[in-house]
């Protein structure tokens, strides 16, 4: 695992950017081992079923 990889990764699943699962890929993690480094780390799993840009406009009424 490249460090680099990881906290990209990382960085762009707190910000909602990428869901766990694209966030392992680019960790080049499987799920439950990227799952095993965010309990290490205090970080919080979050609704990841779809990256937040999708889940904002799925949430517009117009």
């Amino acid at each position: 695992m490249h460090a680099h990889a990881l906290t990209t990764a990382l960085t762009l699943y707190r910000s909602g950017t990428y869901t766990l699962d694209q966030a392992a890929q680019c960790a080049g993690l499987s799920v439950a081992e990227l799952e095993s480094v965010l309990r290490r780390r205090g970080i919080e799993r979050t609704d990841e079923s779809r990256p937040t840009q999708e889940r904002g406009q799925s949430a517009r009424a117009d």
